[in-house]
């Protein structure tokens, strides 16, 4: 029996071209197709995977990889925000800055953020993808650490923008990781699972601050004390993402008839699943390809009111009259409707492989909510809680895009490319969103919660463009000629390249 550490080897040896001579098949170019083409050409005879050997699979893929991917995204939210939460712990009076000079802070982390989307996505593509996240979780971890000891507003900037640096990282590799294990009426669940973080760091975070604020010292204050506690336990998650979370299917703990089975799977997504090559003309034909703009300003006017929600949802709650420690348990419904609102859009999005109309459905909540917010009279705090919860709908778009993203974009330069696109365009609205939250429109922010109409219905009405785009394409490519070219789902082609791809709705 063969040693399967040499048969890797030798896997790891074609994809550098060192072995021509398993160049077969239609595809000739190994080295520079995916590397999971040049496992299959070396991979040996399998047994024929049956029904329950697939469920069996699916689930064992599961539980390996899907509660890292949720803690990566629990963290990263959970860390970014609670700078909302030492707002109402009295932040601004210990370090001594402005209603603006806090405004500032959530628009700073977001320019950093996006700074650093492209050379993320070049260090992901050349490096291995776990390993990356893993250093990029810990890394971050120590900054939320040490925003313990900021007692001024120079040291908050500077944390605010290596945060921004660490965390661009996590949603453009969760992306990746999700394309390379899950078929494309998978994708949209799976990312919904580790997008759940979003609701459950709001639920947690929101606890978190109640017990802390109990908390009470000559020496720290109770938001030093839980940034300490939070980034802490950040680190750990990162040396378990470097430690178990695997790289791609051919470099994990599956059996090696499981590893040929996890990729022969993913024949019909026609994406691939990983190339360690950079390839300018995918990142060509990415800038011009009309599908990424459309997602980019889909995106952007989606997050716009994201982007004031989340930074400035506790500000709003204690402007209806609320004390500090009731504003924060008020917080935990907004989690609960976030958790609600993905789990229901991203299941019904694979299901039915309906990704615009579920992500319109998202949006509806989000107009609603932000008319309540800016219309109902001031007295009537009730029906403006309402339109906080609503607005929490508005999030849950965002891994309806994401998968959107895996499903659509072939060639691995390219999706990289996009991946990095989508997330500057989620920056970008969420350095909108807190803009909108002016001192001179403090405490009611009118123009806020009007912005929040406004942008939602620019995103529906793009994202039923975008449907519509893809409707045509795929009619226009039912009509070419019939063919199939062997192992084409493995070239790393992109979508507009080959013709048998179709986009998923």
């Amino acid at each position: 029996m063969s040693d399967p550490s040499m048969k890797e080897k030798d896997v790891e040896a074609s994809i550098r071209g060192h072995s021509p001579d398993v160049e077969v098949g239609e595809v000739k170019d190994v080295r520079n197709a995916d590397a999971a083409l040049a496992f299959l050409r070396h991979e040996g005879a399998v047994r024929e995977m049956m029904p329950q050997d697939h469920k069996k699979l699916v689930r064992k893929i599961d539980l390996m990889i899907m509660p890292i991917m949720w803690g990566c995204y629990f963290f990263q939210y959970l860390d970014k925000t609670l700078i909302n939460y030492a707002n109402v712990m009295g932040l601004q009076e210990d370090a001594h800055i402005s209603k603006a000079q806090f405004s500032n802070l959530a628009l700073i982390f977001y320019v950093s953020y996006l700074a650093f989307e492209f050379p993320h996505g070049y260090g992901m593509q050349r490096l291995p993808t776990a390993k990356y996240l893993g250093a990029m979780v810990f890394f971050w971890g120590t900054i939320v650490a040490s925003t313990s000891a900021c007692k001024n507003w120079g040291a908050l900037v500077t944390t605010r923008v290596l945060l921004g640096v660490f965390e661009s990282a996590v949603a453009p590799s969760l992306i990746l990781i999700t394309g390379m294990w899950y078929k494309a009426d998978e994708q949209p669940l799976r990312t919904g699972i580790w997008y759940l973080g979003t609701g459950t760091g709001t639920v947690v975070g929101s606890l978190i601050s109640y017990g802390f604020q109990h908390y009470n010292s000559s020496t720290f204050t109770s938001w030093q004390i839980m940034f300490l506690v939070v980034g802490l336990m950040t680190c750990c998650h990162g040396l378990v993402v470097m430690l178990i979370l695997p790289d791609n299917p051919m470099k994990s703990r599956l059996t090696h008839d499981e590893k040929v089975w996890a990729i022969e799977r993913l024949r019909e997504n026609q994406t691939g699943i990983e190339n360690k090559h950079f390839k300018p003309a995918q990142v060509l034909e990415c800038l011009a390809d009309p599908q990424t703009w459309m997602l980019c300003l889909i995106t952007i006017s989606s997050n716009v009111p994201n982007g004031a929600v989340s930074s400035f949802q506790a500000t709003l709650i204690k402007g209806f009259g609320y004390d500090s420690k009731t504003t924060a348990l008020l917080q935990i419904p907004s989690g609960f409707i976030s958790i609600i609102a993905i789990l229901i859009a991203t299941y019904l999005a694979g299901r039915f492989s309906q990704r615009a109309w579920n992500l319109i459905a998202l949006l509806v909540p989000g107009i609603m909510g932000g008319c309540l917010l800016a219309f109902l009279p001031d007295e009537n705090k009730i029906g403006k809680l309402i339109g906080n919860y609503l607005t929490n709908c508005i999030g849950a778009t965002l891994p309806l895009l994401y998968s959107w993203v895996s499903s659509n974009i072939a060639g691995h330069s390219k999706k990289v490319t996009m991946n990095a696109l989508l997330l500057m365009s989620f920056c970008i609205g969420n350095i909108i969103g807190p803009l909108t939250f002016t001192a001179e429109s403090a405490p009611e922010y009118v123009p806020a919660k009007i912005s929040i109409v406004v942008t939602c219905t620019v995103a529906a009405v793009l994202t039923i463009a975008l449907r519509m785009y893809y409707v045509w394409e795929n009619k226009r490519r039912d009509a070419l000629p019939d063919g199939h070219k062997t192992d084409v789902e493995f070239s790393d082609m992109t979508d507009r390249k080959n013709k048998e791809f179709r986009y998923r709705l």
